[in-house]
């Protein structure tokens, strides 16, 4: 089943689907990549994980981009025994932490394997909260670079990663920063009520750009991750949408939704 938007699917935005459905979106992104590529280049994806601490009350805000609750059991409690200070009883001791990946896909050229462009696909962390610092530190020190960035952003939710001009009013949007021409970037807008846009990605001169329909990424990402029978279109959407908007998405998904009156 597709998406009944003719875009981006604003339930997505849902923390309950969004962590799964980025990196379900970077995949399909990459594959598309893959087949459009010159036979000199590759597409790969690379990706930080990040341990948190659950005890730690500022941490605990953190939405991660893929989140895995992990319970490790250690032999380090200690009960003193009366018989013998020499034989200690050992019990498990339960540590839970927050495990999470920040994934991008990064085009390389070969034989020497050298990153030409970088992919991202902006998350709610990349838009709020402390980790938005951590990843504009990381756009500084690639934009330094002589690589090309790509941010990608679905999201209608958080501050937008804006470009040294404000950018068009849209709901998403690309924005294209080019290795050899970093005093402009090429913005490419889209609203909630058109399809997600076509762009082009740098490739290392004089080998021009490879054209990525966004679109077509989406589609094969909703339909791999079988959303369309997991999300409850009776309900509206949590994205923040204008009340315009909230309504127009309410409409069409009781329009398009099969089995829907």
């Amino acid at each position: 089943m597709l998406s009944p938007f003719p875009g981006m699917d604003p339930y997505l935005e849902d923390p309950a689907f969004w962590p799964d459905f980025h990196l379900e979106f970077i995949v399909a992104l990459r594959n598309s990549l893959r087949r459009r590529l010159p036979v000199n280049y590759e597409a790969r994806l690379d990706e930080q994980i990040k341990l948190i601490d659950v005890s730690s009350d500022s941490e605990k805000q953190i939405k991660p981009d893929v989140a895995l609750l992990r319970r490790e059991a250690e032999l380090v409690a200690i009960v003193p025994a009366r018989t013998s200070a020499a034989s200690p009883v050992t019990l498990p001791l339960l540590i839970e932490e927050e495990e999470y990946r920040e994934a991008w896909i990064e085009i390389r050229y070969r034989p020497d394997h050298s990153v030409v462009s970088v992919l991202e696909v902006l998350s709610p962390t990349n838009k709020s909260g402390s980790e938005r610092i951590a990843y504009l530190a990381k756009r500084r020190a690639i934009l330094r670079q002589p690589i090309s960035l790509v941010e990608i952003d679905l999201l209608v939710g958080g501050r937008r990663i804006s470009p040294p001009d404000p950018l068009p009013d849209c709901d998403y949007c690309v924005v294209v920063a080019r290795a050899d021409e970093r005093a402009r970037c090429e913005v490419y807008p889209s609203s909630l009520r058109q399809p997600l846009p076509t762009f082009r990605v740098p490739l290392k001169p004089p080998d021009g750009d490879v054209v990525v329909d966004l679109q077509e990424a989406f589609a094969a990402a909703f339909e791999h991750g079988g959303y369309a029978t997991s999300i409850d279109y009776s309900q509206p959407p949590t994205a923040p949408l204008s009340a315009v908007d909230r309504a127009w998405a309410a409409e069409q998904a009781g329009l398009k939704v099969p089995g829907r009156s």
